[in-house]
């Protein structure tokens, strides 16, 4: 009886270590299986989040569309020079993408009132200084133009990168070009023609004193003076140039004649 007992311990204990493989590779397996599970219903709500946001992206887009005007509309006249639609829709499109970096609704009644009269106001302030750089004789070569679109070029990784930009900045490459045609002498007057105070040492520190506290309140590292002193320089009398770039305009719009034609 014992020789026929070992063996059908022995037989009894095979099927037992079989069963408990067999579990163990089925644990496995149901392991894996849910993995498999989680894994593909993750992909499945990544997949599902991304086609949402694309939808409102969509729809957002279709908001700013609406926005825009026939560009062969006539959005303004400045002193017998027409502003066309062309010109608005491409400046609407940076005003658009700048009020959404800032975390505003450039669709909202308010932000679409506020968008247009910035976009209106940029395009009569820009014209006016134009027209006042053409008469001071300020003209853009075509050796400068070529120089400033390669700088431009230079900002992506590559040519697609650049061409998915101007699309997104509803631009082409002629409007690019005269853009920057049109810059090359603005930015030549207000370099010569608008001349700021240099910033001063107490302006220096008031302004730093401020960005002191601020960093401190949101618990960031603050740099010292004198390595922040070239930036706050900068930035100081980079504001002064606008602020009288703001009173020169309007002091320019007092002697012309402006027609809001939308």
């Amino acid at each position: 009886m014992k020789k026929l007992f070992y063996p059908i311990i022995i037989g009894l204990l095979a099927v037992v270590l079989t069963a408990c493989g067999s579990n163990d590779e089925a644990d496995k397996k149901n392991d894996e299986k849910d993995a498999k599970t989680t894994e593909d219903q993750q992909s499945k709500e990544t997949a599902k989040a991304t086609e949402e946001q694309q939808k409102k992206m969509e729809e957002m887009q279709k908001k700013l569309d609406k926005q825009k005007v026939d560009e062969k509309e006539t959005v303004a006249i400045v002193n017998d020079e027409k502003i066309s639609g062309a010109d608005y829709n491409s400046v609407l499109s940076t005003t658009q993408m700048q009020m959404q970096q800032f975390g505003q609704d450039p669709t909202t009644k308010e932000g679409a009132k506020q968008i247009k009269d910035q976009t209106i106001n940029s395009l009569v302030g820009q014209t006016l200084l134009l027209q006042a750089a053409d008469k001071k004789g300020y003209t853009a070569s075509k050796a400068e133009i070529q120089k400033q679109l390669a700088k431009i070029k230079d900002q992506y990784e590559n040519e697609e990168k650049f061409k998915e930009a101007m699309k997104q900045a509803g631009l082409n490459a002629e409007m690019l070009n005269t853009q920057i045609a049109e810059n090359i002498p603005y930015t030549k007057y207000v370099e010569n023609e608008i001349k700021v105070d240099a910033a001063t040492d107490e302006e220096i520190e008031k302004y730093y004193k401020q960005v002191a506290e601020q960093a401190k309140t949101s618990g960031q590292k603050v740099q010292k003076l004198e390595e922040m002193k070239p930036q706050i320089k900068e930035q100081i009398e980079q504001q002064k140039k606008q602020e009288k770039l703001v009173k020169h305009v309007e002091e320019l719009q007092k002697n012309a004649k402006v027609d809001i034609k939308i």
